[in-house]
């Protein structure tokens, strides 16, 4: 019984519960499977990371300790292979130290060298070595002239020109830093220093797991310091620290290295002052072992949660597949035509119930589009039959001029006939012709219709004359009413604001590849600041009173449709002319329609 019903639940054919559930639970497993996988990886790399940083930097810090007591320990060699009274005399005097004139020279050098040693606890000794055999010291352990014939005395001898660093072989609690003495150019003794060997292991006590393994090896590539509580069993011999040493010599940052069948992480500094290595090996199996009980922790927990979100997404589907099956049922009364089924309210607040609301009013929408669309054609036929009346009143317009033209010409009245006859041509420019280029002659002739009507409006008269470069430039195409507003600019604020006879010249010609239009007026003139104000945008300027287009949008049009440098420049003189230049691609009707499309 039980079997049976989980058989229809699951049944990817019979049940879309069972769809769900499957679903659910395959992107519940892959989610917590990858974010488990990603957040362990992305752990054992932090902790790595860390511990590389940790070690980096706590190495860095303990080489930068080191060299400051090294540096100190410099400062004090230096004054004593300085010091005439205190070192040279007392090495350079024919004194013997067991006479009482030595054994003064000898307790000045011990004072001198007990002054310099104090308050420096990491110096257990300090010893001024001469040739002539003479032995002086402060501090422990003793020191007497046997030390001459040592391989140490041999290698500051050898090394000691500025500083010289050497760890004997062997167990012993101090590195000595050692530095000729010389007089008149000649070698008569040495000084050296013994740090603490104490000092060192504080320093360089860099330890992120227990059985981590840290070296400082000297520029001998000896032993200066290794970690001394490693198991005798796991640490490597010199020979294989001196090799690990050459393999990473360019190391910059860490690497990964097998030893005796264990992986360590293995870091390297070396020292710029001294010239000393830092090898640090750290265990991957110590380093990552609390990684390895979070991962098996994060598996436990994920078991736990993948079960619990399976039994929620087992109620969840049934729930939803509730609600749907109610929806399906109101879905199929619309798909039949019923926009007033009766309702099973969905009181649901998930995804369903919201989709049911939404489904809800979509029916009351798809009511009120319905008689929308009624209203919709009712305004249509009204607007079509308004189109049609408006197409009546241009004609109406035209019929009614061609009336008084015919009338001026009955009656003798020559002026009101060419008014009359100019309007009209006017008129069809604007009205009648839909064409968004027009060629320079058909413009001319507008404009020239347009001078015939205002051209009485004032006492003296106004006359117009064009200038063409080559007949040919009169196919080009220019866009429709581009001259004009410049010709009403340049009757109405030029010329009409004197009183003499207006001349305008309109002057075409070409120039490269472009076609170039000029209108000059003999008006007033305008000042800078007045021809800027024309061509800047949102200073309000006036449109022109027959095309409704003022200079500005003249400009801001061929600008806009052509780019740079096309477009309208001024050039005035107050008080006598006033010139507008307008500059074309020239382009002939070939090319226009390619020009018009882009503009739209």
């Amino acid at each position: 019984m039980i079997l049976s019903r989980l058989r229809r639940w699951f049944s990817p054919r019979l049940n879309i519960q069972g769809k769900m559930f499957i679903a659910f639970g395959l992107v519940t497993l892959l989610s917590i499977v990858s974010v488990t996988s990603i957040i362990y990886v992305n752990m054992r790399e932090t902790i790595k990371k860390n511990a590389v940083t940790s070690v980096s930097d706590s190495i860095r810090q303990a080489d930068e300790s080191l060299n400051m007591m090294l540096q100190e320990i410099d400062r004090l060699n230096t004054v004593a292979v300085t010091s005439k009274t205190s070192v040279l005399d007392t090495l350079l005097s024919p004194h013997d130290q067991v006479s009482y004139e030595g054994f003064q020279e000898q307790k000045r050098t011990e004072e001198f060298l007990s002054g310099l040693m104090a308050y420096k606890p990491y110096i257990t000794r300090m010893a001024i070595v001469g040739l002539n055999g003479k032995v002086i010291f402060s501090g422990a352990p003793w020191l007497d002239r046997r030390f001459l014939d040592t391989e140490m005395m041999a290698y500051i001898l050898s090394n000691g020109s500025r500083h010289a660093y050497f760890k004997p072989p062997g167990d012993t609690d101090a590195i000595t830093v050692g530095r000729e003495i010389r007089y008149n150019r000649e070698t008569i003794g040495v000084v050296m220093v013994d740090l603490n060997y104490d000092f060192i292991k504080k320093t360089f006590g860099v330890r992120p797991t227990k059985d981590s393994l840290l070296y400082v090896l000297d520029a001998q590539n000896e032993f200066v310091y290794q970690t001394e509580s490693a198991p005798s069993a796991s640490t490597p011999s010199i020979d294989t620290i001196n090799a690990m040493n050459r393999q990473y010599a360019g190391l910059t940052r860490s690497a990964e290295h097998e030893l005796d069948g264990k992986s360590y992480i293995v870091v390297r500094h070396q020292s710029d002052y001294t010239g000393w290595t830092t090898l640090a090996l750290v265990p991957m199996d110590s380093l990552l072992s609390e990684s390895t009980r979070v991962r098996n922790l994060m598996i436990e927990v994920s078991v736990v949660v993948f079960l619990v979100v399976l039994l929620g997404a087992l109620q969840m589907s049934f729930r939803t597949t509730v609600n749907i099956r109610r929806l399906k049922s109101m879905m199929m009364q619309v798909k039949e035509g019923n926009l007033s089924f009766p309702r099973t309210e969905i009181r649901s607040r998930d995804e369903i119930g919201e989709l049911y609301r939404v489904f809800v009013s979509m029916v009351e929408e798809l009511k009120r589009l319905m008689e929308g669309i009624r209203v919709s054609e009712k305004k249509k036929r009204e607007a079509e039959l308004t189109a049609l009346q408006a197409q009546i009143r241009p004609h109406f317009l035209y019929n009614s001029l061609n009336t008084i033209k015919y009338l001026a010409k009955l009656n003798g009245v020559p002026n009101i006939e060419e008014v009359s006859g100019s309007l009209i041509e006017l008129m069809r420019a604007v009205l009648g012709n839909s064409n968004e280029f027009l060629t320079v002659r058909e413009e001319l002739e507008y404009v020239s219709s347009y001078v015939s009507v205002v051209k009485y409006k004032y006492m003296e008269p106004v006359r117009m004359s064009t200038q063409i470069e080559d007949r040919a430039l009169l196919e080009c195409q220019v866009p429709k009413l581009m001259l004009q507003p410049l010709v009403e600019n340049a009757i109405l604020h030029g010329i009409g604001r004197t009183d003499r006879e207006g001349n305008v010249i309109i002057r075409v010609y070409g120039e490269h590849n472009d076609l170039v239009i000029e209108v000059e007026d003999n008006g007033g003139g305008m000042t800078r600041e007045q021809m800027d104000g024309m061509l800047k945008p949102g200073d309000g300027e006036a449109s022109s009173r027959f095309s409704g287009m003022g200079v500005r949008n003249v400009h801001e049009r061929i600008f806009r449709m052509y780019g740079e440098p096309y477009g309208i420049r001024l050039f005035s003189e107050p008080g006598k002319h006033t010139k507008a230049r307008i500059r074309f691609p020239k382009l002939y009707s070939e090319e226009v329609e390619t020009i018009g499309k882009e503009a739209m």
